[in-house]
């Protein structure tokens, strides 16, 4: 059987790692497509290359662009890929314009849709990611959810339950898979000459906070302020870097905060691990933190992960208080969460492609024959 993998951004990258290696292994025929909503090699070829995927056999080249835009070529590109190829199910991740282009293509098509981290919800629309994933979800045909509040999210929106499965997260199944790799491969801790838990690790690239100058720059004082107290190390993200006023960049240096390029998976890995500190706007390095048993600080008014906040493992900051940071890190820095493993144990990918093998078979065929007397 065929899956169409829809991937075009660094996080969806991470995903399908360990979902690739367990389609293999069932036997089953992958063919990826890369939007090139990534493009920069820092945050598309390296990832690539850390997790061992293959080359993509399709490669869109979309780039970057305003929202309708990017999905509209998007759309028309993966809608073509699809035709040619004709897949038993096009598998997309999480919440970013490829996946809302990915759903819509398949949709249209008629082509069943298996999402993988279904369920998540901010609720907050005014995010873009946010109505990505009510789409995808409500378009899809099999939705694998990673925990027990996003399967409660999408019973709450009408989705019949035999259609979701609570499968676990592939991201912690790509840090079991890609940890002891990171130990050995990785250098970044002695090329920056960071010591073990010395330094604070920081990630700034959410469109709200680099494209409102208020936040970008109360960001940037509180992290300036922290690297008094702590060295804060910040791997800048091409849309931050486009942003960042020079200004605040010299004082953040002058005060001790080092920027760096953008980190592969293997480097962030290590960072992550050994950070006293992490301090973000990304969903996926809140879990990371998480999985590394690392206190974090999330710059944004809610998150999708509600349930590392009840754990007491991430704290919530609006970024309009961002020069706070100071404080709020001398309390959460040393602080241990619950104890609780939410996110499954490592084999959510080999029960997604278990799915897709065998027991997805009959959602295709009662699919198929729905869409068919529509």
């Amino acid at each position: 059987m065929k899956i169409l993998t829809i991937v075009g951004a660094r996080p969806q990258f991470i995903k399908s790692a360990p979902v690739s290696q367990a389609l293999r292994a069932a036997e089953l025929q992958e063919i990826v497509v890369h939007t090139g909503q990534h493009y920069d090699s820092t945050m598309s070829a390296v990832f690539f290359e850390d997790l061992g995927l293959s080359e993509p056999a399709y490669h869109l080249g979309v780039g970057s662009g305003p929202h309708g835009q990017q999905t509209g070529r998007m759309l028309e590109a993966i809608e073509k890929v699809a035709q040619r190829e004709m897949p038993g199910w096009v598998l997309i991740y999480g919440d970013t314009n490829s996946t809302l282009a990915g759903a819509l293509a398949a949709a249209k098509l008629h082509i069943p849709i298996a999402h993988v981290e279904a369920g998540l919800r901010s609720f907050n629309r005014r995010m873009p990611e946010e109505v990505n994933r009510v789409v995808a979800d409500q378009l899809s045909t099999l939705l694998f959810a990673s925990t027990d509040v996003a399967v409660r999210n999408l019973v709450a929106e009408g989705i019949a339950s035999e259609k979701i499965r609570q499968v676990g997260d592939v991201m912690f199944d790509a840090t079991v898979m890609f940890a002891a790799k990171a130990e050995r491969q990785s250098t970044i801790l002695d090329q920056h000459k960071l010591a073990p838990k010395s330094f604070a690790l920081a990630t700034v690239h959410r469109a709200e906070n680099t494209d409102v100058r208020d936040h970008l720059e109360a960001i940037f004082k509180g992290l300036t302020e922290l690297s008094k107290d702590i060295r804060v190390v910040l791997p800048l993200h091409p849309r931050t870097s486009g942003a960042l006023v020079p200004e605040l960049q010299k004082r953040f240096t002058a005060a001790g905060g080092l920027l760096i390029d953008p980190a592969g998976y293997l480097d962030m890995l290590m960072l992550e691990r050994h950070a006293a500190l992490v301090i973000t706007d990304s969903g996926g390095v809140q879990k990371e933190a998480f999985f590394q048993r690392v206190p974090c600080i999330t710059l944004r008014e809610e998150t999708e992960w509600t349930e590392l906040v009840e754990l007491g493992w991430n704290t919530l900051l609006s970024p309009k208080r961002a020069q706070e940071l100071p404080q709020l890190a001398a309390a959460v820095r040393g602080k241990i969460g619950a104890t609780a493993s939410p996110y499954g144990d490592g084999s959510a990918s080999r029960l997604i492609a278990a799915w897709l093998a065998s027991k997805g078979a009959s959602l295709i065929t009662n699919y198929s024959l729905s869409t068919a007397s529509a």
